[in-house]
């Protein structure tokens, strides 16, 4: 019994000489520079990777020079299992603690896109499919819809902002933060809608405020731009607006929109049409939808480009008149009269 009792207090003693030794050789490893001879490097954790997998590629990169100790390292701190997929940037004196750290917190490289207020949707998908960093697991835009979940056309649905990314972030990922960014924004704005407003749907403000983005790209004009359309819209009158026959020309329009195209029955027409188009026609900013429900106090009905991005807006129709001649037709009033005649 005696000897027994010895062998058990010997072994005790082994083990805790053992895990001793293993705590501090594991101590001085996690905290000892790895091999990255001063350089940097750049490692891609794919998804679905294990960690041996990752081990592997460490040790090609040249970070690694043994694997057992880091494979040791990884499991018994229970952090082999948590690593994010993404693409890393690896500076010199990193030790295994701040690379484990590094893996589990996810401290990719942010790759970038820029959405562009007033792009259509078409522009987006175009973009997101040249985006080398974006992974690509749909490939027509009738799947990407429906992986969205999306019952709507999916014009004007996407906020236009810039943003980052990790490597690997799928199309579906990058469409649906784009879409919920936008249904937040507008909903926002929505809720603070004024009673008076003649638009009856958030899908409604979303669409005008499309238009407004394909007006005007200065500031202070788009709360008048929006005030010509509300203006219109409860007088029953037609918005009159060149974007929406653009849109409605699809491929047919070659940079030019002439008299002919300004007559031609599309549903987006709205020299056709009387109210708005029936869906947006392009990706809206946050201020145009704010435009859109907020539209300055002001009884202007027209306006017309003054050919340096700005526009002269008019109350009545012989002030719009006498800004078109100024501004578009250099002062020909031969030339309005010719023109109407012929429309």
């Amino acid at each position: 019994m005696r000897a027994y009792t010895r062998l058990i207090s010997s072994l005790f003693i082994i083990m805790t000489i053992v895990v001793t030794m293993l705590s501090i050789y594991f101590k001085h490893y996690a905290n000892e520079p790895l091999s990255l001879n001063n350089k940097e490097i750049q490692l891609v954790v794919e998804p679905g990777m294990h960690f041996k997998q990752i081990t592997q590629r460490l040790v090609e990169r040249g970070l690694l020079t043994e694997k057992l100790p880091w494979e040791m390292f990884g499991r018994l701190s229970g952090a082999s299992n948590s690593i994010k997929a993404g693409e890393y940037t690896l500076r010199a004196n990193l030790s295994p603690v701040q690379l484990l750290n590094k893996l589990i917190k996810g401290d990719t490289i942010q790759f970038t896109l820029t959405v562009i207020e007033g792009w259509t949707f078409k522009q987006l998908w175009e973009e997101v499919q040249k985006h080398e960093k974006i992974k690509k697991t749909t490939s027509s835009l009738e799947e990407l819809l429906d992986n969205l979940g999306f019952s709507q056309y999916p014009e004007g649905w996407f906020y236009p902002d810039t943003y980052h990314f990790p490597a690997g972030t799928t199309d579906v990922e990058f469409f649906r933060r784009a879409y919920d960014y936008m249904t937040n924004v507008l909903e926002e704005e929505w809720s603070n809608r004024p009673q008076d407003t003649p638009l009856q749907t958030a899908e409604e403000v979303l669409t005008l405020a499309s238009i407004i983005e394909k007006e005007t790209s200065v500031e202070d004009e788009r709360n008048l731009v929006a005030a010509v359309f509300v203006t219109r819209l409860k007088r029953d009158m037609r918005l009159q607006t060149d974007p929406t026959v653009i849109y409605g020309l699809g491929d047919a329009y070659d940079g030019n929109i002439r008299r002919k195209d300004l007559k031609t029955d599309t549903p987006y027409n709205t020299y056709v049409h009387k109210g708005l188009p029936p869906t947006p026609i392009a990706l809206p900013s946050r201020a145009s939808i704010a435009a859109a429900l907020h539209p300055a106090d002001s009884e202007v009905l027209f306006f017309v480009s003054k050919g340096d991005g700005t526009h002269h807006f008019s109350k009545t129709y012989e002030e719009h008149r006498e800004a078109v001649i100024k501004y578009q037709l250099g002062g020909k009033k031969d030339k309005y009269q010719a023109d109407h005649k012929s429309n």
